[in-house]
């Protein structure tokens, strides 16, 4: 009997073992899957597929609008050429000998340029005529080729061109003000100077209104002590507006003050619809400073190349924008004129000449304005980048009452999106903003998402390999493949840092943020990023041949039985 028992034993523990084998077996199939045939040549996968709604003539100019999304210009350096200038009075500053004269200088202005960058080319003569006008002064331009000097540029952290910074005692921080050398020599004086200037004779009051665009002026009761020092400690908070300051009845009825009005009075004077803004605080620095602040804007800002860090950098972020052609500018501009004066120092007006085609039909394109019709849009800022559309005729009402419910928070956003295709039978889906939420937050389905460019290189490079990848995985009806094309459409959930972006949305987690895919652009690794990720489990089959000896139903029955096999255990 303890022998039949023993030999029982023995024979269950060699099946188990068997049946062990078998399965570790198959899990190390699984995990070494042979992949090799992912990678053999497709007869289709070197063609070029493109859209034809889009081409390459669709790049946005992006030396002219460094707002607008990022472009890859060192894929253009061929096409530039170092502007002739003379920078005569720009230190060449190197490696060698960088430190030393950053540590002799106490005020040092630093730009780290690349030759063939478009906006260095337009910054540079500039840069050379700011150097000229502030020679003699205590403190030095220079400029460092980044291209050249790859450790300076890294150990500084440029990460685009032109980046400018401003040394204060070897302490540096960035300069983001306007790129013009009236902005630069004003912003560096500010910077080394006491701030305010005065103001004595009524020859000097008449230069300075007839040369400067924007100016302060305090009119006090002494050139010296508490009120100069409070009116000298705001001007530190503003880099484009000069503050004067003067004791002169005369000067100060120059500048529409009345001369016998109770010191200290300011006024901020503008060549522009809004020429005047008197004061009425308490004469202290954040008070005026937010005066100035408030003020010292257009009521409209018209976008032009030179006004575009002044809307994009302000520190107010919020922005209205009226879009309209130049033959409805006198009917339109003036009623949004009036509303900005409701929401001065909260909200920037700006006015874009859509028929304008070196800088209007660039920015109309990107917000997605078309026709003729005047048209409203409330757009958040490039940090968050919202938008939201004015559905009603341009009136003062209406846009009063919008731009009172974009403060408030009160509006939904608009996306662009191109038409949704009549057909979408590919293995890439095409996703447009309004079929968005049907393809790729489709519970049911794992997602990925390419966002492209038709312009972009990178984009274009990809496309044979993200088809080849659709094609293999075109029979997993739980998998979608898809692309949108970021420049004609958005959606909230579709955030880029450039193009390509791919973006996994896992089925069943399509409210939690997507998954961003950071691997090699290979047929291989996407199969192996996808098979990780998907909460739907997918197996792809290798293709097979099968042999003319074999017999089909011999073959079925035994998959049938060995999938039998592996139900049991």
């Amino acid at each position: 009997m303890p022998s039949r028992l023993l030999l029982l034993s023995l024979a269950a523990l060699l099946l188990f073992s068997s049946l062990s084998l078998t399965l570790s077996k198959d899990v190390k199939d699984d995990d070494d899957e042979d992949l090799s045939f992912l990678d053999e040549a497709d007869d289709q996968s070197h063609l070029h597929h493109s859209d034809p709604d889009h081409s390459d003539e669709e790049n946005l100019d992006e030396d002219d609008f460094e707002n607008l999304p990022d472009f890859d210009e060192s894929a253009y350096q061929d096409e530039y050429k170092e502007p002739e200038v003379d920078d005569k009075d720009v230190v060449v500053l190197k490696e060698g000998n960088f430190s030393d004269f950053v540590a002799k200088n106490r005020f040092v202005m630093v730009e780290f340029y690349a030759p063939w960058c478009g906006h260095c080319q337009a910054l540079a003569p500039e840069y050379a005529a700011a150097a000229t006008d502030l020679k003699g002064e205590d403190v030095a331009l220079a400029k460092v080729d980044a291209t050249e000097e790859s450790d300076l540029a890294q150990e500084y952290d440029v990460q685009g061109f032109p980046t400018v910074y401003f040394f204060v005692d070897g302490v540096h921080k960035p300069y983001n003000g306007q790129r013009t050398k009236d902005a630069i020599v004003t912003w560096i004086k500010k910077k080394i100077g006491p701030g305010v200037s005065n103001i004595t004779t009524l020859d000097d009051a008449e230069r300075i209104l007839s040369s400067e665009s924007k100016v302060v002026l305090g009119y006090l009761n002494s050139l010296v002590g508490p009120e100069s020092e409070e009116l000298a400690a705001a001007s530190k908070f503003e880099d484009d507006v000069n503050f004067y300051q003067t004791t002169n009845p005369d000067v100060a009825k120059l500048f529409h003050v009345d001369p016998e009005v109770k010191r200290p009075a300011l006024v901020l004077l503008k060549k522009e619809t809004e020429k005047l803004s008197f004061f009425d605080g308490q004469f202290v620095k954040s008070t005026i400073a937010e005066f100035v602040f408030a003020n010292k804007l257009p009521l409209v800002t018209i976008f032009t190349r030179e006004s575009a860090s002044l809307i994009f950098e302000n520190p107010i972020k919020k922005q209205l924008l009226l879009f309209a052609t130049s033959n409805d500018t006198e009917k339109v501009v003036p009623v949004f004129e009036e509303v900005a004066k409701f929401f001065k120092g909260k909200l920037i007006f700006v006015y874009v000449e859509m028929d304008n085609e070196d800088v209007g039909k660039p920015v109309s394109d990107y917000f997605g304005v078309s026709g003729d019709a005047p048209k409203v849009i409330a757009y958040t800022g490039n940090d968050d980048a919202k938008k939201f559309v004015l559905d009603r005729e341009v009136t003062l009402d209406s846009v009063k009452a919008f731009a009172g419910d974009f403060l408030e928070d009160k509006l939904k956003p608009f996306f662009k999106s191109d038409p949704i295709p009549e057909t979408n039978d590919g293995d890439v889906k095409i996703v447009v903003g309004d079929n968005f939420d049907d393809i790729v937050l489709d519970e049911s389905k794992d997602v990925l998402l390419e966002i492209y460019a038709p312009w972009c290189g990178h984009c274009q490079a990809l496309e044979p390999t993200y088809n080849k990848l659709a094609k293999h995985l075109r029979g997993i009806d739980s998998l979608v493949i898809a692309k949108m094309d970021g420049t004609t459409n958005e959606h909230a959930r579709a955030k880029s840092d450039g193009f390509p972006t791919l973006l996994f949305f896992p089925a069943g987690n399509k409210s939690f943020d997507p998954i961003t895919v950071d691997t090699d652009r290979t047929v291989v690794a996407f199969y192996k990023f996808l098979k990780k990720h998907a909460s739907i489990p997918f197996k792809l089959q290798k293709p097979t041949s099968t042999p003319k000896s074999e017999n089909p139903d011999a073959k079925d029955s035994h998959e049938r039985s060995t999938e039998d096999l592996k139900d049991e255990l």
